[in-house]
This record gives C-alpha cells, sequence and structure tokens, in this order.
C-alpha cells in the first residue's frame, strides 16, 4: 500500500494513518480479523473487528483499481498511445467509473457506425462540422463524396460525420460524468409486465406498472425487480428525464444557432439515444445491483450473526425428534456430548393403539437414557407432536424444547452427516441436528451452508462470491467469540478458527484420534503442519476444558502466559488462586506489567479472563412456549395477542413463528410506536416477543401482526368470512 492510500483510508474511516498501516501489515503477514481485533489492540490502537474488516476490504478495492490501472497502462504503451498528460491523469484517478471513462476514448473498438465513417474518410468532415463555425455544412460535404468508399449522397456524408461526433460526445469524460450525476439522482426504475404473463406473473403483481426513484429504492425491491425481469415476467428499464439529459448535452457541446450546430445538435440528440443513455443505464443497474446487494447481505450476515450466537441449552441428555404424520416421527436420544445413543420412529398422529405405543416408548426412552430435554422439529407435524409429548406422564424437570429446523434436511443429505453418520438414513441425521442444535447452534449450524439456514432476503439473486466472503467473516466471527473445545469440536467448527482452515482442522481432528485428547495448548505444536504462525494465530481462541494449565481453559494467549505467572509470583500465589480469587486479583497493579509490546487494553483483556475463564458470551438459555390451542393458520384470528420467535428480519420488517407453520410479517412500520428506520434496532432473529394479530389472508396464507401497544386491528371481517376466503 501507498502512503497516499493509506492516507486515504485514515481519512475516509477517521482512523490515524499509523492504524491503518498497521492493520494492513499485520493483514499482510497472514493474521486474521478475530486475531487481530482480540490479542493486536496495542497495535491498532483498539480497532474492533467491523473496523479492521472495513480497512481490509477497502484495500482490496484500492488495489483492485490498481491492478486495472496497470493494465490500462501497459495497453496504452503497447499502442504508443501513453502521453505524460494522460499517463497523470490515469495515476490520480480515485474510482473504477472515471478510469474507465478516460480509457474510453482509447479502448480497442469494435466495429462502429463510428468507425465506418473513419474508414470512408469522412473524420475531416466532422471535425469541420463539430467546430461550428461558419462552414456550411452541405457545400463541405461535397468534397467527401466518393461512390467507391460508398459515400453517394451529401445524405450519407453529413450522417457519417454525424455518427463520428456521436461517438466524441459519447468518450468525452465530463459528458459522462454530468449524465452519470443525472442518473443517479433523477434517474427512475420502471417495470411493466410482460404481456401474457399476468397470470403466471402474479407473484410480481406489485410491479405490473411501478416506478420509483433510484436514489431511494430500497434493497429489496431492486432485487424484486431484477428477478422479475430474469424470470421473463418484468420488463425494467432506468432513465431519467430525456429532456434534462439532452439539455445537459447541448449546453456542453452546441455552441450556437448556425447550420453547423444543428448537425452537432442532432448528432447528442443520436448519442445520447443510441449510445450515452444505454451505457449509463447498465452502469447505473450494476451499480444498484451492487448496492442492493450489500444492504442483503448486510441483513443477512447479521441475521445469520443473531441465530449464531443463539442461547445454547449446554450439555444434557436429549431426545429429539424430527416430526412427521404419514412416515412417523424420527427419534434420536443422544449424550451430554451430542453422541448418537440410539434410534427409534413413533407414530402418535395415526391409530389409536400406535398412539399408545408411542407413549409408551417416550417414557421408556426418557427413563433408560436419562433424558433431559427433548427437543421437536417445528415443521410438518411440530405442533402436533408437541401436544402429544405435554400429554405424557414424564417428570416435570424434563424441558420441551421446539427448535427451528431449517437447513436440517440440507444437513442431513450433505457430506457432512454422511460422514458423521455413514450407518444412519437421512431421517435420523435431521434428528440429531435438530437436538444438537439445541444443545449449542453454533457447533450444529456451522455444518450448514449459510443460505440453507432460513434467514437473509433474496439471497439466491445476490452476487454470491461476495456473499460467501461476508458470511465466512459472520461465521468465523462467531465461533471464535465463542472460542471451542479442541478435545470435542467437529473438524467443520475448528476449520473456522483463526489460522486454521480445512487442512489444519482435519489434522487436528486426526492428531486427536490418534493420540487421544490434548492435554495442553503447547501439544497442538505437534500437530502435522500447524507451524508456529498458525499456533499464534488460533491458540488463543481454543480451550482444553481438562487442561492441567489453568490458563489452557481460558482465551488467555499462551504469548502472555508469563505476565500472568509474574503477577501470580508478585502475588505470592498460583495462577489458581488468581483465578479463584477475586481479592487477590483486586490487588493487582496492572500499571507494573506494562511494556512497549503490553499494554493496558490487552492486560484488561486478561483480567476479565482470569475472572471467568473460557466464559461464553452467549446469552442464558431461556424456555419459549407457544400458545396451547393455536396450531395451524386457521386457529388465528386478528386481535389475538400471541408469543412468537423471531425467524428472520429483513429491510421491510420482521418475520416471527407464532406455532402455526406460516411466519407472520411484523412489518416496520409495526415494529415499535416510534418510527423505526432499521428494524435491528427493536427486534434480533431468536428474540422471544409478544405479539398482536392485524389480519389474516388464508387464500394467500398471510399474517399481520404488530408489536405496538395498541396497534389498529382489522375486524372488518368475521372469523367465518376469512375461513370462506
Amino acid at each position: 500500500m501507498s502512503n497516499g492510500q493509506i492516507e486515504k483510508i485514515a481519512r475516509e474511516l477517521n482512523l490515524t494513518a499509523k492504524q491503518v498501516l498497521t492493520t494492513s501489515t499485520l493483514l499482510d503477514d497472514g493474521a486474521t480479523v478475530p486475531f487481530i481485533a482480540r490479542y493486536r489492540k496495542e497495535a491498532t490502537g483498539s480497532l474492533d473487528e467491523i473496523a479492521i474488516t472495513t480497512i481490509r476490504d477497502r484495500i482490496g478495492q484500492l488495489r483492485e483499481l490498481d491492478k486495472r490501472r496497470e493494465a490500462i497502462l501497459k495497453s496504452l504503451e503497447e499502442r504508443g498511445q501513453l502521453s505524460d498528460e494522460l499517463k497523470e491523469k490515469i495515476l490520480v484517478t480515485e474510482t473504477m467509473a472515471v478510469l474507465e471513462d478516460i480509457y474510453l476514448p482509447y479502448r480497442p473498438k469494435r466495429r462502429t457506425r463510428a468507425t465506418i465513417a473513419r474508414e470512408k474518410g469522412l473524420e475531416p468532415l466532422a471535425q469541420r462540422i463539430f467546430t461550428q463555425d461558419d462552414t456550411d455544412p452541405f457545400a463541405a460535404a461535397e468534397a467527401f463524396l466518393d461512390a467507391e468508399r460508398g459515400v453517394d449522397s451529401i445524405g450519407d456524408a453529413l450522417g457519417g460525420a454525424r455518427d463520428i461526433i456521436a461517438e466524441w460526445v459519447n468518450e468525452d469524460q465530463n459528458a459522462r460524468e454530468k449524465i452519470r450525476e443525472l442518473f443517479v439522482a433523477k434517474g427512475i426504475f420502471r417495470t411493466k409486465i410482460i404481456t401474457g404473463k399476468e397470470d403466471e406473473g402474479v407473484k410480481y403483481k406489485d410491479y405490473f406498472d411501478w416506478q420509483e426513484p433510484v436514489s431511494t429504492a430500497p434493497s429489496h425491491r431492486i432485487l424484486a425487480m431484477r428477478r422479475g425481469e430474469k424470470e421473463g415476467f418484468l420488463s425494467l428499464r432506468v432513465f431519467p428525464p430525456e429532456e434534462e439529459a439532452l439539455a445537459i448535452l447541448e449546453s456542453l457541446f452546441v455552441k450556437g444557432e448556425g447550420a453547423a450546430s444543428q448537425h452537432v445538435k442532432i448528432a447528442v440528440q443520436d448519442c445520447y439515444k443510441r449510445l450515452l443513455s444505454i451505457s449509463m443505464e447498465t452502469e447505473i443497474r450494476l451499480e444498484t445491483k451492487k448496492r442492493a446487494d450489500e444492504e442483503a447481505i448486510r441483513v443477512f450476515a447479521e441475521n445469520l450473526r443473531q441465530l449464531l450466537l443463539a442461547s445454547p441449552l449446554g450439555q444434557k441428555n436429549v431426545l429429539a425428534i424430527d416430526p412427521g404424520f404419514r412416515t412417523g416421527c424420527k427419534v434420536v436420544c443422544m449424550d451430554r456430548q451430542g453422541k448418537l445413543l440410539h434410534t427409534d420412529t413413533i407414530y402418535p398422529h395415526q391409530s389409536g393403539e400406535n398412539l399408545s405405543e408411542a407413549a409408551v416408548k417416550i417414557i421408556s426412552l426418557c427413563n433408560k437414557f436419562g433424558v433431559e430435554t427433548i427437543a421437536i422439529g417445528n415443521g410438518t407435524a411440530g405442533r402436533e407432536t408437541e401436544a402429544f409429548i405435554k400429554t405424557l406422564d414424564l417428570d416435570k424437570k424434563i424441558l420441551v424444547v421446539m427448535v427451528n429446523e431449517s437447513g436440517a434436511s440440507v444437513y442431513s443429505a450433505s457430506d457432512v452427516a454422511r460422514e458423521e453418520f455413514p450407518d444412519q438414513d437421512v431421517t435420523v441425521r435431521g434428528a440429531v441436528s435438530i437436538g444438537r442444535r439445541l444443545m449449542d447452534p453454533l457447533a450444529e449450524l456451522v455444518k450448514i451452508d449459510p443460505k440453507s439456514i432460513g434467514v437473509g432476503q433474496y439471497q439466491h439473486d445476490v452476487d454470491q462470491g461476495v456473499l460467501k466472503h461476508s458470511l465466512d467473516d459472520v461465521v468465523s466471527s462467531c465461533v471464535n467469540l465463542v472460542g471451542v473445545e479442541v478435545n470435542t469440536a467437529s473438524k467443520q467448527l475448528l476449520m473456522y478458527i483463526s489460522g486454521l482452515g480445512h487442512q489444519l482442522a482435519g489434522n487436528i481432528v486426526e492428531y486427536r484420534n490418534e493420540h487421544g485428547p490434548f492435554r495442553s495448548k503447547e501439544e497442538l505444536k505437534h500437530v502435522s503442519k500447524l507451524g508456529p504462525r498458525a499456533f499464534e494465530q488460533a491458540a488463543g481462541f481454543l480451550r482444553i476444558r481438562d487442561a492441567e494449565n489453568p490458563l489452557d481453559r481460558s482465551a488467555v494467549h499462551p504469548e502472555s502466559y508469563h505476565i500472568v505467572d509474574a503477577m501470580a509470583r508478585d502475588m505470592g500465589c498460583s495462577v489458581l488462586d488468581l483465578i479463584q480469587n477475586e481479592n487477590l486479583r483486586n490487588r493487582i497493579d496492572l500499571t507494573k506489567y506494562v511494556k512497549d509490546s503490553v499494554g493496558l487494553p490487552t492486560l484488561s483483556d486478561i483480567m476479565q479472563e482470569l475472572a471467568k475463564p473460557g466464559r461464553d458470551p452467549r446469552r442464558e438459555f431461556e424456555m419459549f412456549s407457544f400458545t396451547k390451542g393455536i396450531e395451524k393458520i386457521e386457529d388465528v384470528t386478528p386481535g389475538m395477542k400471541l408469543p412468537g420467535v423471531v425467524t428472520n428480519i429483513t429491510a421491510f420488517g420482521a418475520f416471527v413463528d407464532i406455532g402455526v407453520h406460516q411466519d407472520g410479517l411484523v412489518h416496520i412500520s409495526q415494529l415499535s410506536d416510534r418510527f423505526v428506520k432499521n428494524p435491528n434496532e427493536v427486534v434480533k432473529v431468536h428474540q422471544k416477543v409478544n405479539v398482536t394479530v392485524l389480519d389474516v389472508d388464508l387464500k394467500r396464507k398471510r399474517i399481520s401482526l404488530s408489536l405496538k401497544k395498541q396497534p389498529e386491528i382489522n375486524r372488518e371481517r368475521s372469523n367465518a368470512e376469512i375461513r370462506k376466503e
């Protein structure tokens, strides 16, 4: 990175150049974002993950710009077109759009109307007309008539000259910049239904004849319009007021009212309609798509973070059920480490005999395996299975919990599931996933493609590379925030630990299987290919619950163990005493241990970790139950007040599961009694809420909900009328 780029990023992000330079250097040396944020606070001035990620991404953008700049300079030099003035212009350019504008006149072209006109020798005529002096265009054109070149008439000559002028206008950097600004400021999205597609494309009814400003169109509507176009139901155009665009261009290029100026005016109009408007429309479509992608990905990433950091039940003996009507309910029993102990199938939703048999079997399994919690998937037959379980004479201490099973079927058919359970079918794997995600959502959900988890909006329409990069960042951030028990973690969980990745995670598991549990973090250095750099990056985020050294159970980095040892020596006690005795810790003067490489931020983190070594930052698990008797959409009526769980957050509101197999929507206008700009301000994924039912549309299977204290409820239709629809 050049000093100029470092200064530029620092100005943009309101940071010091030193912070940006240090972060850039650490990233280039292979340090990960979580590692830098947690263990290099002195170096970066305590930048958090968001700031570090922003610096990383901005560095990537500037390097991409530099790469394109170099390619353009090389192309121009090879073709003998690079002047000192042009080179300087290219070197100081700060955006990709302007860089491409500068290069456009020199870019190797396909055969265009202007190219053909030049081949006919009409460029001198175009130049004479473009000067807009007292030249008579018709008289001037006579000198260019040439039957052999295909210039048979004055009209042919003038038309060719105008084609050349149109191309000059199109390639003018100032003109492009001003029209670009107009598209951004006053551009309009307009969609229309493709004739004959009205019935087939009914889901896009809102966009059959729709228009809205480019500057204010929200992400979800941009992506919806584009999807409708892609599926062949909508036509989509982007354009500003044409008269304003033409006025801008004419003010730049038309110098008077003479005959030559009239030809320039015609060329300008042709340029806009045939070249410039189409070029700018393409550019604006790409730019707004990028903007829409960024917002959709931001929403998705935030939802995913909240889902991954959902409260874990913890280590319990679990009986998990993947419900079903016709095919029965698959039942699995697992121990406190999530190990599969038993599988079975019950049929509680069929005949009376099957119902009785299912009841006996569940009670027997609970007794045999010391079941502490029953986890039930919330898909088909979920509420009915929950109702059945709650009729049984079970120990009152056994919790019965509904679990969001989104993605469980994807996991059950995955290579990861086949590797874990090669001898079990997909139904067993799905039930195991349901039980394990209750025990530890993070550890289980990392095995599933985030796009299949059921949060986000239009995730299949956005740039998949950018989406994957962003979601990987989120998963990595969450895994490293919580930390991983190295002796029980799956390969899929370990691979997200800072500095590891797929290969080293697999090597750790292989070493563990061959040599038994790790006894210390130092032993990790014996793992194949896990060198000093990987150890430095990973060690702080790994935990060894039964390690002899109590610091190996914590997030204190091994590079700081000597500091804690010194504290213990100075206090005349052991490290374990420091952990167990708050009074001892309170007597420590941190300033005694400050050095050039270790400052108060790191020392404060160490003290917090000693207070609660290996602490889990996630919220405590809370029990939740849906309203009894409200199990399908037909049971729901306007005015009801129901408990629910937030399942997804979008730019336009939040979806809430109220236990009827159809999530209801709390529109952004109904999220609070105050104005809400961003739904994440007031709700989080997995949050328990109490909602009021505003409206029920049985035909379209839509439920409108509100979080307002006294919302306006649609009572115009009776319950009977709703059911008739």
